[in-house]
């Protein structure tokens, strides 16, 4: 980035508008400032997946929070998923395995800090591939109503960084297994019925 500064001679002649000042200030601004707010910035460590499947949402979020529904249709396609432990409340904990179609297994524990029935979940996770570096984000699940038999699903992860965001992109193809994951989700909800 190139920044050029002009007008500066109709500046009135004081020590407060001297041309170092602009160039320390610029400086701050561009070279510390700016790549502060890039790196810190939300929407590049974030990652989210939205749908609209044809069910009400007190359905939906039963399938999300009950874990006999959950194993039907959590995970990528291919994987399976076995839940030790599923306490929907704030402060409960979630773990999980989920096993991709090449056996490798992937331990997941979730603790819920916000369950707003039937709206949202806040979940902190962390998992990963087993004998790997763990995968931690923060996870939201938001159900709104958009007709009395259609819900929006949005999931929204937080990672600690951008870099963090991108591995999990890149290595485990997040962004395309939340998508097929809300795809099989909305093929079990019929079966719920």
């Amino acid at each position: 980035m190139k920044l050029t500064h002009e007008g500066l001679e109709s500046f009135p002649k004081i020590p407060a508008f001297a041309k170092t000042n602009f160039m320390q200030g610029w400086t701050h601004l561009i070279g510390l400032s700016l790549k502060e707010h890039v790196e810190n910035d939300s929407a590049a460590r974030e990652i989210v997946i939205t749908r609209v499947v044809h069910a009400p949402r007190e359905l939906v979020w039963r399938a999300m929070t009950d874990p006999r529904h959950v194993i039907h249709w959590w995970g990528p396609r291919g994987f399976s998923t076995t839940i030790e432990e599923m306490d929907v409340r704030p402060g409960g904990v979630w773990n999980h395995v989920m096993r991709g179609p090449d056996g490798v297994e992937y331990p997941n524990r979730s603790v819920f800090s916000e369950v707003t029935k039937p709206e949202r979940l806040v979940f902190s996770n962390g998992g990963g591939r087993e004998g790997a570096p763990s995968v931690d984000f923060v996870a939201t699940w938001t159900f709104d109503k958009v007709a009395a038999d259609q819900t929006k699903v949005t999931i929204r992860m937080i990672f600690p960084t951008a870099a963090a965001r991108d591995t999990v992109v890149k290595e485990y193809g997040a962004i395309e297994g939340g998508e097929q994951c809300l795809e099989r989700l909305a093929e079990h909800l019929p079966k719920m019925v």
